[in-house]
């Protein structure tokens, strides 16, 4: 089959993409606005775009009435927000955030998890989390009719959990102990323990294959 998205409804177009463009890491996003306030929310319109300067993208929509959702106007407010990732442990909180809480509700103290200082950024990151990015405000763009914003932001400091760092020297991280999830369409998700790897070769040993 094939869809022309130039006619297709949008509600049809994001069926499709969340279908399409799996699995989708999911971005926990805390944020902190001028007057204190903690925000927190799931977004999985989300990934690394970057190395250099070293930028994350999160794709963000506008609420019903068309006002900007907190995960929006706190990072263009204080200019700083935190990327928190997401493991299998966090999935039932991480939905909890998802809920439609008032603005300016703490949706991480009702979800139980852990607020912890930052290092570089007023905002809080998760103590939970696996690892946190904590992000400076790059930019923030405003698209499309429906008030959706792409956030971006510069990553200014990493948190890793000790137990997933197989290699200091290297750098190695292990995958089964992050445990990160990602989401699929609709209410399902997947975990990252089913994987397999494929070393990429040169274009001189695809020839000697060839011979």
């Amino acid at each position: 089959m094939e869809f022309d998205f130039a006619t297709l409804p949008a509600a049809d177009r994001y069926k499709l993409l969340i279908q399409v463009v799996v699995p989708r890491p999911i971005a926990l996003v805390t944020a902190r606005d001028r007057a204190g306030r903690i925000n927190a929310a799931p977004f999985s319109f989300f990934n690394v775009m970057s190395q250099t300067p070293p930028l994350v993208v999160l794709g963000i929509e506008a609420r019903p009435d068309g006002s900007p959702k907190d995960t929006v106007q706190f990072p263009r407010e204080s200019g700083e927000f935190v990327v928190n990732m997401v493991d299998f442990a966090m999935a039932d909180a991480m939905n909890l955030c998802a809920a439609d809480f008032p603005p300016g509700e703490n949706e991480m103290a009702a979800a139980g998890l852990t607020a912890v200082p930052s290092t570089k950024v007023s905002a809080p990151r998760i103590g939970e989390a696996p690892a946190s990015l904590e992000c400076r405000t790059f930019t923030a763009v405003d698209i499309g009719p429906n008030g959706r914003c792409i956030l971006v932001g510069e990553v200014v400091h990493l948190h890793i959990r000790d137990d997933a760092i197989a290699d200091p020297a290297r750098l190695r991280l292990d995958p089964a102990r992050l445990d990160i999830i990602g989401r699929l369409g609709g209410i399902s998700y997947v975990r990252t323990t089913d994987r397999f790897d494929l070393r990429r070769i040169s274009h001189a040993e695809w020839l000697a294959r060839e011979e």
